[in-house]
């Protein structure tokens, strides 16, 4: 729907304009969480679950470091990506394609694209295994029947209803944090690994770095957060864009940061959980690879009871159908303003038909792919290193259309942000380079 048709009262509920004088008001924390927490809880999907159980069942507690030092790096370049969008009033794609040349642009978004349609085809797999281990029925009805929900949520809901519904989708992440505590977790060991970080130079541990690194800090990541605070300039008509309302700058910057650092800070400790989880239960008692959802919740079952399981399976679900949304619409949203469409859940399906058109195009793609001979972990593992590999150009673009003053302004990123922006981005590229490396020298 258009954001002219959302209500007045709405304009009351901007986290960035003054709490009223009289009346019952929400807490300002909740008031504050919104694209950051969406997309920090959309980082543990499927695909994440997947590599993190993986990562735990075949190496312990030995990269479970990864989930601590990661935080900074990655609430870096999500604060990045949303300073971008509350800054420009558009998202990455929509500056990509003002201030760089068309053919860089048409190479990220085609490299998003994939990488998002192949995550989403692997998403619904592993949400269509995890209820059939739950509800056992015709797998192929479940993709369908998940495919179309998610659909439907983005095409049919308003976007006030729509954030609302995805919000409500982050509390299916604290059935990990329920898993953990039936998990009998050796806290030394635990400890020792956090503390003294290290890291197996085989093949196969740095391709599994690869993978935690692809899917904590992926680009999909970036294009959401970015377009959902251009998207609020519309949903909250006070607020604009800070090159043509500087003054707007302390309080927006503010929110964001807090957002973001609320968003992220609860992705990896529901990544930990997840890790910690399976380095307690699976791989103690020789389960290392994990080759399909179900086997994953499964494996939990004779080892940390049938409520682990089915706690396991149901978050499967839950963040699946918060995830493959944010995917399609990230999709939509680079594709879009890529194109020149209108773009915009705050749209009416007639003004945006052909960004409602991406949305549904790629979830129905990602749905052949997943009722395709595919495995599900395998696609989920490997989708995971792909964000890893692609997410490499996207940051290193991203930082520097973000120092640019002729792109951000006076709100041009500097100092330790900035600092920590290239730092992930030196870290993710190292990591791949290391594990391309590291192929290339093995014995055929």
């Amino acid at each position: 729907m258009s954001a002219s048709a959302l209500p007045a009262a709405r304009e009351l509920d901007d986290p960035e304009a003054p709490s009223p004088a009289v009346g019952p008001s929400k807490p300002r924390l909740l008031r504050v969480l919104g694209p950051g927490l969406i997309t920090g809880a959309s980082d543990d999907d499927p695909s994440g679950i997947a590599t993190y159980g993986q990562a735990g069942a075949q190496l312990g507690y030995g990269l479970c470091w990864t989930m601590l030092y990661t935080l900074p790096l990655m609430a870096a370049v999500q604060m990045v990506s949303a300073r971008i969008g509350r800054t420009t009033g558009y998202g990455i794609a929509g500056v990509l394609r003002a201030h760089y040349p068309n053919g860089l642009l048409q190479a990220v978004v085609l490299l998003l694209l994939a990488a998002n349609i192949l995550n989403l085809g692997a998403d619904l797999g592993a949400m269509a295994d995890a209820l059939n281990l739950l509800l056992p029925g015709p797998r192929w009805l479940y993709v369908v029947l998940f495919a179309g929900t998610c659909v439907f949520m983005q095409v049919v809901l308003r976007y006030a209803r729509y954030v609302a519904v995805l919000k409500w989708l982050t509390l299916s992440l604290f059935a990990y944090l329920g898993v953990v505590i039936f998990a009998h977790v050796s806290w030394r060991d635990l400890g020792m690994a956090m503390a003294l970080p290290r890291l197996d130079v085989s093949d196969g541990s740095l391709t599994t770095l690869v993978a935690l690194f692809g899917t904590t800090i992926s680009p999909y990541l970036f294009f959401w957060q970015a377009a959902e605070e251009a998207e609020d300039l519309h949903a909250f008509p006070r607020r604009r864009d800070l090159l043509h309302a500087p003054e707007q700058g302390r309080s927006a910057l503010r929110r964001i940061r807090i957002d973001t650092l609320v968003g992220m800070t609860f992705s990896n400790l529901v990544a930990l959980a997840i890790m910690v989880t399976a380095a307690a239960v699976l791989h103690p008692n020789g389960v290392t690879a994990i080759q399909t959802s179900s086997q994953a919740a499964e494996a939990l079952r004779p080892l940390a009871g049938p409520f682990s399981a089915t706690v396991f399976a149901l978050g499967v679900v839950g963040t699946g159908l918060l995830a493959v949304p944010v995917l399609a619409g990230s999709a939509a949203y680079a594709v879009g303003e890529a194109r020149r469409w209108p773009v915009g859940f705050g749209r009416r399906l007639l003004e945006a038909r052909a960004f409602y058109g991406t949305v549904a195009l790629a979830t129905l793609v990602g749905m052949v792919i997943s009722l395709g001979a595919v495995d599900p972990i395998r696609a989920l593992y490997w989708s995971a290193v792909v964000n890893g590999v692609i997410a490499v150009p996207v940051m290193a673009v991203m930082m520097l259309a973000a120092a640019r003053t002729d792109v951000m302004g006076a709100f041009a990123v500097r100092g330790p942000l900035r600092l920590l922006g290239w730092l992930a981005t030196a870290c993710m590229l190292l990591a791949v380079l290391a594990m391309l490396g590291t192929a290339a020298l093995r014995p055929a």
